[in-house]
C-alpha cells in the first residue's frame, strides 16, 4: 500500500470572505500541489475543502498521515463526528454543526483509507504547512486578480 504525507491549509480574508485552500501530497520523493479559491467563504471550509481535494485527488486506496494546522479539522474527524452523527448532526449545545456538507464528504473520502491525523501549530517554521498556506494565500490572490504577495 503506498504511503504519503499530505500537507493541508486554508485561509480566509475576512470570515466570510475570499478565501483559498493548498494542499502538498509527498509520496517516495514525488510531490504534488493543489490548490483552489472561492469568492465568498469562511476559513473553516476552506481548511475542510483543503482535505477533501487532496483525499480526492487519491486514484487508490493508500496510507496517509495528514498533517493540518486546523484543530477544527483534526478534532472534528477524531473526536467529534461520531458524536454529531448520533445526535442528527447536532453539537452538543443543540444547534445544527457548521459546514455539514464537507463533513460528510470528508467522513466518506476518508473512509477508503487509513489515514493517521496530526496537529501541527500554524505558522510555525513547519515546512509542508508554510507552504500550503503560500498555496492558499496565491489562490486568493489569483481569484481576486492582484499580484501574489
Amino acid at each position: 500500500m503506498q504511503e504519503l504525507d499530505i500537507y493541508t491549509d486554508g485561509a480566509c480574508r475576512g470570515n466570510p470572505g475570499p478565501g483559498g485552500w493548498g494542499a502538498l501530497l509527498i509520496s517516495g520523493g514525488h510531490e504534488r500541489e493543489l490548490s483552489g479559491a472561492e469568492s465568498a467563504t469562511t476559513n473553516n471550509r476552506m481548511e475542510l475543502l483543503a482535505v477533501i481535494e487532496a483525499l480526492r485527488a487519491l486514484k487508490r486506496r493508500v496510507r496517509a498521515r495528514v498533517f493540518t494546522d486546523s484543530q477544527y479539522v483534526q478534532l472534528g474527524i477524531t473526536a467529534w463526528l461520531a458524536d454529531w452523527k448520533a445526535r442528527g448532526w447536532r453539537t452538543a449545545a443543540r444547534k445544527p454543526v457548521k459546514n455539514q456538507d464537507l463533513w460528510e464528504q470528508l467522513e466518506a473520502l476518508a473512509a477508503g483509507h487509513e489515514i493517521a491525523w496530526h496537529w501541527v501549530k500554524g505558522h510555525a517554521g513547519n515546512p509542508g504547512n508554510e507552504r500550503c498556506d503560500r498555496l492558499a494565500n496565491a489562490a486568493i490572490d489569483a481569484l481576486l486578480g492582484v499580484e501574489s504577495r
